[in-house]
């Protein structure tokens, strides 16, 4: 999953959802002149990340299988509540309006039919909408157009331009920076992708809002930490590995991309399962070697890559955005070959726009659009289950520790207010008039 955060990190332009995250500090260091490492870094992590995952799923598959069979739709609920809860970590340097982008993104992924009745909802007539806002043309807007829009609007060109490009690989400190990110990045996102809707998207930001939360020096992220970059791109290659364990030991698919390698698998009259490995060997170790071979060509094929990719960014900016602008509006009518969906992408880019002058950071917008469903569908199915008994989510014991979490996290904003000095300064002198 490493060619995502290439145009993440050259062109804020996130290739594919887990690569959302990757922008918010790949960007920034492009534009400082350390895209050669932010790119090393990424490439380098996501082979860890990948390798150790393999690893898990030849070792550790029976035991999180099993663990993952105790997920159903309320665990499902409260995963997703604690992942949106931490979306606000991804707002910059105010989680209030990480939390608005949050709150628009889930009316945005609302749009559409009703994932368990079928009925239309803000569709306003328009066929077109039918199936929501697609994220590709979302991302592309708020990411792509938007970026250009604001830049052109600079009287001075951007810094992504004038800045050297410097060394191509990271520093010695750099990498020291980037190791302890990596390693929690690839167990996080290892342990989210065996879980049902996990998968690369939520592991990719829990691991960021994490990293953020728990750094000595969060005020960096979103400027260019190179632990921004790190931690996100071990995750959703962990967890790309790690989503095949539920798939191969059990037969169960736990998101969308590995249903479609499952739908494959039966096409072929190959049943995933218990029973994979003890009747077809062959395949399941060569299937196996396959994401070892895979992981090693990451690294031949991306590594010398990077003075190729890095060279874009000489490219004077008034020449190369007429380009991603055009690139941008070619892939948004190659969607669904329509061009509503050019009108989708324009319109998003102008919100971007709007946004960025507002400085309001996009990211959270587009990963609750993509979550808000998933967690609607799940919450629904657990209150049908439970007959609209609300309880269902605290009653079992692994939602009622995921939404402790989540309580606790909503909570802990308020807490570092209290105990700070600005606290005391606003309720010591009331405490003194009484």
């Amino acid at each position: 999953m490493y060619g995502g955060s290439t145009t993440s990190i050259l062109l804020n332009i996130p290739g594919e959802a887990a690569s959302v995250v990757t922008c918010l500090d790949g960007y920034q260091m492009a534009r400082q002149g350390r895209a050669g490492a932010a790119l090393a870094v990424a490439a380098v992590g996501s082979f860890i990340a990948g390798t150790i995952g393999v690893l898990g799923l030849m070792l550790l598959a029976p035991p999180l299988a099993s663990f993952a069979l105790k997920f159903g739709a309320p665990e499902n609920a409260a995963l997703l509540i604690l992942g949106l809860l931490m979306v606000g970590y991804l707002g910059g340097a105010s989680m209030t309006k990480g939390l608005m982008m949050a709150a628009v993104g889930l009316l945005l992924g609302s749009v559409g039919l009703d994932p368990i009745q079928g009925t239309p909802r803000f569709t306003y007539g328009v066929f077109k909408l039918s199936e929501g806002f697609d994220f590709v043309l979302v991302a592309m807007g708020l990411f792509g157009i938007g970026e250009v829009l604001a830049n052109v609007e600079q009287k001075e060109e951007p810094e992504v331009i004038t800045t050297k490009i410097g060394g191509l690989l990271a520093t010695r400190e750099e990498w020291k920076a980037a190791a302890a990110p990596m390693a929690r990045g690839s167990l996080l996102g290892f342990i989210i992708g065996v879980l049902p809707g996990g998968g690369a998207i939520i592991s990719s930001f829990v691991s960021y809002a994490l990293e953020k939360r728990f750094s000595r020096h969060p005020e960096r992220f979103g400027k260019g930490a190179i632990e921004g970059v790190a931690a996100p791109e071990a995750a959703n290659n962990g967890a790309a590995s790690s989503s095949f364990i539920p798939l191969l030991t059990l037969g169960i698919p736990g998101n969308a991309s590995i249903a479609l390698i499952f739908a494959a698998l039966l096409i072929h009259g190959i049943r995933p399962g218990p029973l994979l490995v003890a009747q077809q060997p062959q395949l399941f170790w060569g299937l196996i070697a396959s994401m070892y071979i895979g992981n090693v060509m990451l690294l031949v094929l991306n590594l010398p890559l990077i003075r190729v990719w890095v060279r874009l960014l000489q490219v004077p900016y008034g020449l190369l955005a007429p380009f991603i602008v055009v690139f941008v509006l070619v892939g948004a009518y190659s969607v669904n070959n329509s061009a509503f969906d050019v009108g989708v992408a324009v319109a998003f880019g102008v919100i971007g726009y709007g946004l960025r002058k507002l400085d309001f950071e996009p990211a959270p917008l587009v990963l609750a659009m993509i979550l808000g469903p998933q967690l609607e569908a799940s919450v629904r199915r657990a209150l049908i289950f439970s007959r609209g008994d609300v309880f269902i989510f605290f009653e079992r014991p692994i939602a009622a520790v995921l939404m402790a979490l989540a309580v606790l996290m909503l909570l802990s904003p308020l807490a570092r207010w209290a105990l700070s000095r600005k606290f005391w300064e606003i309720v010591g002198p009331v405490r003194a008039e009484k």
